[in-house]
């Protein structure tokens, strides 16, 4: 029998996870969060987060929403206005926000800053119960009263259980969901930069045969440095004393923001593309990486799960206003019929973007230069890709709608 009963029992409360339990919490929907680690909740000044995220309007829009936004600015959050992509001795696009009439297309902020923000928020609000230091031991399926236990024995029921647990969802792996993939014999090391002649309110992306070199921007002349290369180069770039890494990064960049430095440490992950095989089972839902992860060359990593927790969202919502049973089946499948044919298209676009630039073949080096001259000639395309990357095209759930 459990010893608590909620609407919703979430795994995680990272940026997914815990943006779930704010919209739900605000909409009365009792929420239980599970969560191993409490953010930090102060760091020191001048240090910086090597992880950081490249937000959508769709997503700014979700924290706005939520009431979080307002906080994330207080913290930090860096708005670009324009993003340069570009190949060596090839072709070149720039995206610039004042095409289309918008202030900016995106914001990077630090991974630290939407985690303590959303966290914050989660703590406001009455419907929802943080259980900080915990995690889940045992789950039991069922489409009316599925029930976890937690690893100090106590059991909590719920209508819902989400699964917001990460790449690694021990929940996902309780459940026997399995998941399909692969590795992309990559690895991506990432660390913040000092550039000589700023940040220009841009992003810069250059592709190169081992993988791309991404700039974000961060303050006026920082930038968070994602760096995809061959693990043994990551390697080499790992012992680099700083100087020698100063040089070798501001070489790949070709120098287009004068001598970049090193400023903190530097860290590495390995990529890989990865799909579960499901994303509900009676009583469960899987949202954000616990569902899907996919090569970070566009950044869409958490704008993707942050779309998968507002469909859920909506789902719950329709749901509990026809008096239906929150995990049954056929609610469930709402939700997955909507996420999962998208996040399968953009990990799809994004592998084949990824094997296209990833390598010196002249034939495919040529249809790159002429696809990237003709989307930056034609104002059309062009406007189109800004949108898409904005998430403001095509049909979207409701929190990522402006005053939702």
């Amino acid at each position: 029998m459990s010893e608590t009963a909620f609407d919703i029992v979430i795994a995680g409360g990272g940026m997914v996870g815990a943006a779930l339990a704010c919209a739900l919490g605000e909409r009365n929907f009792s929420v239980a969060v599970i969560e191993r680690q409490a953010p930090v909740q102060d760091w020191p000044e001048g240090s910086h987060d090597i992880r950081v995220s490249a937000i959508s309007r769709a997503s700014q829009n979700i924290f706005s929403n939520l009431d979080a936004w307002p906080e994330m600015r207080r913290l930090g959050v860096t708005p670009y206005e324009q993003m340069v992509v570009w190949e060596s001795g090839g072709a070149e696009i720039r995206f610039h926000a004042a095409d289309i009439g918008e202030p900016d297309l995106g914001h990077i902020i630090e991974n630290r800053v939407i985690q303590l923000a959303l966290w914050r928020r989660m703590e406001q609000l009455e419907k929802v119960r943080i259980f900080c230091p915990a995690s889940i031991s045992a789950f039991q399926a069922d489409e009316t009263q599925p029930e976890v236990t937690l690893n100090d024995g106590r059991k909590l029921g719920a209508r819902l259980v989400v699964a917001a647990d990460g790449a690694r969802s021990a929940l996902r792996e309780m459940a026997g969901i399995s998941t399909g993939g692969w590795g992309y014999d990559q690895t991506a090391v990432v660390c913040t930069a000092r550039a000589e002649l700023g940040n220009q309110a841009s992003c810069w992306q250059r592709f190169m045969p081992t993988g791309p070199l991404a700039l974000l921007p961060m303050e006026k002349d920082l930038f968070s440095i994602v760096w995809s290369t061959s693990p043994a180069q990551a390697r080499e770039l790992l012992a680099m004393e700083a100087d020698e890494f100063d040089a070798a990064l501001t070489h790949a960049s070709e120098q287009r923001l004068g001598r970049l430095s090193l400023m903190g440490e530097r860290g590495a992950f390995p990529l890989r593309l990865q799909h579960a095989k499901a994303y509900i089972r009676p009583g469960l839902a899987l949202v954000g990486d616990a569902a899907h992860v996919i090569h970070p060359l566009a950044g869409q990593g958490v704008n993707l799960g942050l779309l998968d927790m507002a469909e859920l969202v909506d789902v719950l919502l329709r749901a509990r206003d026809r008096n239906q049973p929150l995990g049954a089946l056929p609610v469930l499948r709402r939700y997955e019929r909507a996420r999962k044919g998208e996040n399968i298209a953009m990990q799809g676009a994004m592998d084949l973007f990824k094997r296209m630039f990833s390598n010196d073949l002249l034939p495919l080096k040529m249809v790159r230069n002429l696809g990237m001259s003709t989307a930056n000639r034609l104002t059309p395309v062009r406007n189109l890709l800004i949108r898409n990357a904005l998430g403001t095209f095509g049909d979207h759930p409701s929190l990522t709608h402006p005053g939702s």
